[in-house]
């Protein structure tokens, strides 16, 4: 069982104002793994405190200065890859495979690409007589979701530390294990005190005292367009800075070429992964409507590789993060039976021969049309829904027939075709015949989907003021 009942705060593991516990289930057992302590607006304030204390040394730090401390966090974070993949598996269900190949790694290249990018990145620049700078916005609350614990973490921190900024970290109460090993990281590389701070807790006792604290400059948050409103509110009486990465319901326009079910089984891959808990998945896949029995055809070739199971072992997919998504998940899919929808693989319950755990069958309807709910709302499960088109127009507006815009996707051989399409659609980031993430490129979303943009360089205005000094070339 592990013990998540102190914060760290001012570079010490302290006692929380008012110890209250829930815990921390294993999706795939449906048993505690651990306990982790919810913080209240008290455990909030020191903390703060702490981050506003070290903010005026910090800030201050030479670039040089501050690439060495994000270097020494690459070689402790390094030293304990295998410790953050057991503990991803174990809070979020994530399979082995995928925790120690895909998400520990995301963790560390975010910390990396930084470090790499802040020896080139400019910070003053000279317009005739005037000096336009760039300074560390103040103190940053960073919150972040369950389903990509380290991405989402390692994402926000890089570039707050590169800007010169101080930060407390309120990591999903879901999945808070990983989160607790980064502070561990962020000691064993001697980064000064109250740089950064963790508060666990959950939205309405430690995200939105965080977000309405007026010490607080900035927030980053990493959720649910929902819970993202409700954040945006409670900072706004502050006027502070909110940077908001919410949610998607991604198109993925498959070309009508010979590589067609070679595409549609990549889509069906990139839907399961992670267990369909990504806010990026290609989750509303658009095939030439002409086509539709051969993309159920591939599906269906497809569905024997799609193996769920015990996350520690050799399988696919493991269980969704709780019995809430889980129950979330299944209504949803219901209402795709009850739609009309042609059910292809799948669908509700659990898998056979495993009456234990959050597992969700990889499920793909066909036939669906962008009126349907499984159509428009975000599943965040293994679902894909497949919506024919009878051209590329039409399959640009269904793709654009949304509130979301995070990301899209195109696939086909023609690739002067696939450029002119990506073009079209209005998300902040699309992917071009299964291009993999580039941490060095601007993350964000469109719409509904968010504002502001995360990784590489273009983070690091996130957390910048701009000032100009009029008169100081004269």
């Amino acid at each position: 069982m592990r013990d998540l009942t102190k914060f760290y705060i001012d570079g010490a593991w302290v006692e929380p104002d008012d110890l209250t516990v829930i815990d921390v289930i294993n999706p795939a057992t449906e048993k505690a793994a651990g306990q982790v302590a919810l913080g209240n607006a008290a455990d909030v304030d020191k903390a703060v405190a702490a981050a506003r204390r070290a903010f005026d040394s910090w800030s201050q730090t030479s670039v040089a200065d501050r690439i060495a401390v994000i270097n020494n966090l690459v070689a402790a974070y390094s030293a304990r890859m295998d410790d953050l993949s057991v503990a991803v598996t174990e809070e979020m269900g994530a399979p082995t495979f995928v925790a120690s190949n895909v998400h520990v790694p995301l963790g560390l290249a975010h910390l990396a690409t930084a470090a790499t990018a802040l020896e080139t990145f400019v910070f003053a620049e000279d317009r005739g007589t005037s000096r336009i700078v760039k300074e560390p916005i103040g103190v940053c609350a960073l919150i972040t979701p369950w389903n990509w614990p380290l991405n989402q973490v390692l994402c926000k921190i890089a570039p707050a530390l590169a800007a010169g900024c101080t930060m407390v970290l309120k990591p999903s109460e879901v999945a808070p294990f990983s989160a607790a090993i980064v502070a561990e990281i962020f000691d064993a590389a001697g980064v000064p005190p109250g740089v950064f701070n963790l508060v666990n807790g959950d939205g309405p006792g430690v995200g939105a005292a965080l977000s309405a604290h007026p010490d607080v400059d900035m927030v980053s948050f990493t959720g649910s367009t929902r819970a993202g409103i409700e954040v945006a509110k409670a900072a706004a009486p502050t006027v502070k800075r909110v940077a908001q990465e919410l949610g998607g319901k991604s198109p993925n326009i498959v070309l009508d070429d010979d590589s067609f079910a070679a595409n549609v089984a990549g889509g069906v891959g990139a839907v399961m992964l992670n267990s369909g808990q990504t806010c990026t998945a290609p989750t509303r896949m658009l095939v030439p409507a002409a086509r539709m029995d051969e993309a159920i055809e591939a599906v269906r070739a497809l569905e024997p590789t799609l193996v769920v199971g015990d996350p520690t072992g050799e399988v696919r997919l493991g269980p969704v993060v709780s019995e809430a998504q889980f129950d979330k998940i299944q209504t949803l899919i219901q209402s795709g039976l009850e739609s009309g929808a042609t059910l292809v693989i799948g669908g509700a319950g659990r898998p056979d021969g495993l009456p234990v755990g959050y597992y969700v069958k990889p499920t793909v309807f066909a036939n669906v049309t962008n009126d349907m709910e499984i159509a428009r709302t975000e599943i965040f499960g293994p679902v894909l829904v497949i919506l024919g088109y009878s051209d590329l127009d039409e399959a640009i507006d269904i793709a654009n027939d949304t509130d979301y815009g995070l990301a899209g996707y195109v696939a086909g051989e023609d690739l002067d075709t696939v450029r002119k399409v990506a073009s079209r659609i209005r998300a902040g980031q699309i992917g071009i015949n299964g291009a993999p993430p580039d941490t060095s490129s601007p993350f964000g979303g469109y719409k509904q989907s968010g504002n502001g943009r995360e990784w590489g360089d273009y983070a690091f205005n996130e957390f910048l003021e701009v000032k100009t000094l009029l008169g100081f070339g004269a």
